[in-house]
């Protein structure tokens, strides 16, 4: 029996080996910000620190944005960067900003009617974006060009961690469940949430943090496997094609993923 009892640990073992997405790490450099938010293949970084958002390109002049009145952004979606997004929960309120970093929209939804209280908030496509209505508990797609809702999803039973977009798609995190919606807020698949925390995404793979480290589940796929990392405090991890980026206190890593 004992001889059993190792061989299925020994197998068990091995099987969690290979299906692991193995990494390399390319670069690792010192950067002491408030919030890594964005990232792009011509090594621009936009980040937060003290209130602000910044834009770093290589070899250009910083740019950067700070509304006192509103303080610090909730979240900054640099998904398309001519139209950046920044959500301030507190208030409520969206800012979009060019690539310039110039505010270009300002909407406050407490003085929109109908009234629209939002927890989450993510790029759509055109001029929209991706929204969860904390009182009707739906996503939905808000057109702020025409101040319209395009498309609402079936409301869900359980609270919101997370909220991830492209143009064709929104992926959210749930206590319950991760939710995937067409750009018609048609639900396209739906997996239980196993100690799911945070996600990001690109060309619709996604990188989810656990309390035990970081998944990655390709696109069309919903199975995430263990990404092989060093145990480390991560404070925000972005995905670029089969980059990896993390911050962690003081520092950003890149790793290359080894996906095939």
């Amino acid at each position: 029996m004992q001889y059993f009892r190792i061989l299925f640990f020994i197998c068990a073992h091995s099987l969690i080996a290979q299906t692991s997405i193995k990494t390399t790490l390319l670069d690792s450099s010192k950067l002491i910000v408030d919030q890594i938010v964005g990232l792009d293949k011509y090594e621009t970084i936009y980040y937060t620190k003290d209130a602000g958002l910044f834009k770093q390109q290589k070899g250009k002049e910083l740019i950067t944005y700070g509304n006192i009145q509103l303080g610090a952004p909730t979240t900054v979606d640099t998904f398309n960067p001519l139209k950046i997004n920044l959500f301030y929960q507190d208030f409520n309120t969206l800012i979009v900003l060019d690539n310039r970093m110039t505010e270009v929209v300002k909407i406050d939804f407490n003085i929109r009617q109908p009234y629209l209280n939002i927890s989450h908030l993510s790029t759509g496509a055109d001029n929209s974006v991706w929204i969860f209505n904390q009182d009707l508990q739906q996503l939905q797609i808000f057109d702020y060009r025409n101040s319209k809702i395009r498309a609402s999803a079936v409301p869900v039973q359980s609270n919101v961690l997370d909220l991830e977009s492209d143009y064709n798609f929104a992926w959210l995190l749930t206590e319950n469940y991760l939710y995937k919606y067409n750009y018609f807020g048609s639900l396209i698949s739906k997996i239980e949430n196993r100690d799911f925390k945070r996600l990001t995404m690109y060309n619709e793979n996604l990188v989810i943090e656990t309390e035990t480290g970081l998944l990655f589940m390709p696109a069309k796929s919903d199975t995430p496997k263990p990404i092989s990392l060093d145990t480390m405090l991560i404070n925000q991890f972005l995905l670029n094609g089969e980059t990896l980026y993390i911050y962690a206190p003081n520092s950003l890593r890149k790793y290359q993923l080894q996906i095939r």
